[in-house]
């Protein structure tokens, strides 16, 4: 499929102003295919040339100003207009659409638990033409109006409100002018919790079979909704834009969630069937605040062309996760941002595929280019600029030039420029210049302390910057003092008066009182750089981190030591010391979930050689054995999520069955939690991977359970476990279902995601070695047949990670150049490639140690 490219979006804007659309869905044609009818509104300023895109299954008839078009003039996803005169002009075209299994256009789930079927929109990037005709390009703003055709007994959401005219027949209210990827239309038998707030209706929904556990979770939902709304009201001056509020958690669904106005779209995964912890929870409330700050800033305002994106997503990451801290109970929400967000944005930025948070125009010439800066970049690096903007202009002044940006765009496109000079206008700040330094650029900054201590006992301290080949940026910041507290023998440490530094600008400061214990650059984390610790400040981080009174100040310093890590200045079994000694203390549910992620993922299976990894799991183990000691009992309840992380890793770090074949056998855990069906199935994955058993037994073992859990959930689970089976029966079988299946045996996105995720395991290389070479040639025609979701999939799901080998590199390094892989797929195995030669050049120096 051609993708758009700038200078032809340009060209058309020119051209024409589209003012309305009129689209009747037909979704009663059966099981594959979908009726769309369309009829655009535009004008021609001048004489010219341009084209629609569409995608059909076939193309019934065209009208253009009521003359026939010819259908065989589409050419793949473009029909050509040509001879427009200036003036008005209405387009008409009749087709039939196909469904997608693979989250993008017109979603079709038939959900197993009970035979019900569900569509749903996802229109971005480029995908409105999967389901309707359109001039797809951000900047040509209009009125959508929908009508749609569905089932009697479903159910259909849009926009703007939706109204059943007879059984079946369904009106959703035009919306106001925006940009046709935003679009939205979810139908089937919902269940919904409706309510009304500030004079709008609200409206959560899901599928039947979640009912119990939307209802279960409702209230917090929509109070977590309503408390974020007004928490904007209070910031914003410009009142939220549309006309109702509704929040449907939809089936395999590709991202986290999708801002469509009036409509957000969330993965249903957020409505939990199992025990989740209080972090997972406040995840899912960062993401309802996200997309709500989306209403704005991307909706109401939108980008003008696709280099602009982190207006989007850049400012609804900070605005979440800031909102979410003053509005609701999730206080601590930068915490979980540092450990579980920020290293998302600096892996990105060291790759040979980073891009400046901004890129020049020029740099993203089409759709295709477009869609691979959704990435940590975009989202985790661009927040952390906007808190260090805050930071150093002020929240106030911040605010006041964002409401000046509503004021001058609102319903209509921006650009970066638009921006800066909101933000110039609020203050006597150099925005502009800040801008260049910090949007325009590559790279993380990493700073370091250089502490001196003079004979009299007094010190001082000047900080080293150095940057990518783009240069350094200005950063201020905060640097923590700290000492032992010699009134007891807990380790604990005390803050001094911090500091606020301005970096380079402060040069060297002199101090009295004899130097501290710990000396932390950027604690509490309010710029975006890679801070190392003076020798003396590392070690009594060593010996007392948990110690630090502040979850956000533990933060800073375990981001710390995860980034000297990769880049080879700390052993990652040192790292591995650490979380032993002090995840059994932290407090902080956010921090010990993202150690351990860490430790377990990176830490065991990349980075220390092969022959230690036994002993590495076997740390794991122990450590969440004693998070488990130390939860147990009834006055631990408020600790729940801290003991249920600790059994999901010490189910995942297991290396024999012993311990939690017993649990899955009881049904429980001693001293609890019951077995719900995650923790059911992550040990079955566990056990199928281990080859705990004959592999009949084990078979029958996960037919069995999902007989007992015949959900999506549970078919996902066992699509993991018979894929992780040690068997080259069950090898094969899964890889010719990742790769050669076709037509309706092609396995849609989320189970593509859950078979990859089973097939390849750290402790079956000799079984899998084959298939490394085969991935690398393999993978191309996927891509190129399935498309950038499925792509995406495959070079993060499936890719051969374990294969930390010179090897796998060559092999890779081969597909690039010789394998003409689609934009998306090279960009994700130019990403993962960069990370194996990172972990090849840990391990060997791990290895030589």
């Amino acid at each position: 499929m051609p993708a758009l490219q700038r200078d032809e979006a340009q060209t058309r804007a020119r051209l024409i102003d589209v003012h309305r659309y009129d689209i009747a869905l037909d979704l009663t044609q059966g099981e594959d295919r979908f009726g769309s009818r369309t009829v655009i509104h535009f004008t021609a300023r001048t004489d010219g040339d341009t084209f629609v895109e569409l995608r059909p299954a076939e193309l019934h008839s065209v009208t253009l100003d009521g003359h026939p078009l010819d259908p065989a003039d589409l050419d793949d996803n473009r029909l050509p207009l040509t001879g427009l005169a200036p003036g008005a002009h209405e387009l008409r075209l009749d087709a039939t659409m196909r469904y997608s299994r693979t989250g993008e256009g017109m979603h079709r789930f038939t959900d197993p638990a009970d035979g019900e079927n569900y569509v749903y929109t996802q229109l971005f990037l480029d995908n409105v033409q999967h389901v309707f005709a359109a001039f797809d390009q951000p900047d040509l703003k209009a009125v959508f109006a929908l009508t749609v055709t569905a089932p009697t007994d479903w159910s259909v959401l849009g926009n703007g409100i939706a109204t059943q005219r007879d059984p079946g027949h369904w009106t959703l209210a035009p919306t106001p002018l925006i940009s046709s990827y935003l679009v939205a239309v979810a139908a089937g038998p919902w269940h919904s919790v409706r309510t009304e707030h500030a004079g709008l209706p609200f409206g959560i929904h899901c599928r039947r079979s979640l009912a119990p556990h939307l209802d279960a979770d409702a209230d917090e939902i929509l109070d977590l909704t309503r408390r974020c709304f007004d928490r904007y009201h209070q910031i914003f001056e410009e009142p939220y834009p549309f006309d109702s509020y509704d929040q449907a958690f939809v089936p395999e669904f590709n991202a986290g969630a999708m801002e469509n106005p009036g409509l957000v779209t969330f993965r249903d995964a957020y409505v939990f069937r199992s025990a989740v912890t209080d972090t997972e929870r406040q995840t899912r409330g960062m993401t309802i605040s996200h997309e709500m700050a989306h209403m704005w800033f991307g909706d109401l305002v939108t980008l003008q062309w696709w280099d602009d994106i982190w207006l989007n997503e850049s400012f609804a990451e900070y605005m979440g996760y800031q909102v979410l801290a003053e509005a609701t109970r999730f206080t601590d929400t930068w915490t979980d941002f540092a450990i579980a967000r920020k290293g998302w944005g600096y892996d990105a930025d060291q790759r040979p595929s980073t891009h400046p948070v901004a890129p020049a125009p020029e740099d993203v010439p089409d759709t295709a280019s477009a869609l691979l800066n959704f990435d940590g970049i975009s989202y985790a690096k661009g927040a952390s600029a906007l808190r260090q903007l805050v930071a150093w202009m002020g929240e106030k002044a911040f605010l006041a030039g964002i409401n000046d940006h509503f004021a001058r765009h609102r319903f209509s496109n921006a650009t970066l420029a638009d921006f800066v000079d909101s933000l110039s206008r609020a203050t006597d700040r150099d925005v502009h210049a800040w801008a260049e330094r910090w949007l325009r650029t590559t790279g993380a900054d990493t700073l370091t302390p250089v502490v001196r201590e003079a004979a009299d006992g007094n010190w001082s301290v000047s900080v080293e910057q150095t940057g990518s080949p783009d240069g350094t940026r200005p950063h201020r910041l905060t640097v923590g003092l700290y000492d032992h507290d010699r009134t007891t023998t807990t380790g604990r440490l005390v803050p001094r008066e911090p500091l606020t530094w301005d970096v380079p600008d402060d040069g060297t400061r002199s101090a009295t009182g004899g130097r501290p214990a710990l000396l932390l650059l950027n604690d509490q984390d309010l710029t975006y750089a890679k801070v190392r610790l003076d020798l003396v400040s590392w070690d009594t981080a060593l010996g007392a981190l948990s110690g630090l009174p502040d979850p956000l100040t533990r933060a800073v310093v375990w981001n710390a030591a995860r980034d000297m890590v990769r880049d080879g200045e700390l052993a990652p079994a040192a790292y591995l010391d650490a979380a032993r000694a002090h995840l059994p203390y932290e407090t902080d549910l956010s921090l010990v979930q993202g150690v351990l992620a860490f430790a377990r993922t990176q830490i065991a299976d990349r980075y220390l050689p092969r022959t230690e990894r036994h002993t590495a799991l076997a740390t794991l183990t122990a450590l969440s054995r004693d998070i488990l000691r130390r939860t147990e009992g009834p006055e631990h309840g408020a600790e729940a999520g801290l003991r249920l992380t600790a059994v999901r890793a010490f189910i995942d770090s297991a290396t024999t069955p012993e311990g939690i074949q017993d649990w899955l056998d009881d049904g429980s855990v001693p001293g609890g939690p019951r077995l719900d069906p995650e923790l059911r199935w992550r040990i079955l994955g566990r056990l199928a991977t281990l080859g705990a058993a004959p592999l009949d037994e084990l078979r029958a073992a996960i037919d069995a359970e999902l007989a007992r859990d015949p959900s999506a959930t549970g078919r996902e689970g066992a699509a993991r476990c018979h894929a992780a089976l040690p068997d080259p029966a069950a090898k094969q079988a899964a890889w010719d279902a990742l790769f050669t299946a076709e037509g309706p045996a092609a396995l849609s996105n989320y189970l593509f995601t859950a078979t990859a995720t089973g097939f390849w395991a750290p402790e079956q290389l000799d079984l899998l070695r084959p298939y490394v070479a085969r991935y690398f040639t393999d993978v191309p025609a996927l891509a190129a047949a399935r498309g950038p979701a499925l792509a995406e999939a495959a070079g993060r799901h499936a890719f051969p990670a374990p294969f930390v080998e010179d090897d796998t590199l060559h092999l890779g390094e081969a597909c690039l150049t010789d394998g003409n892989p689609t934009p998306a797929l090279r960009r994700k195995l130019i990403d993962q490639l960069d990370d194996l030669r990172r972990a090849v050049k840990v391990r060997a120096a791990a290895e030589n140690a």
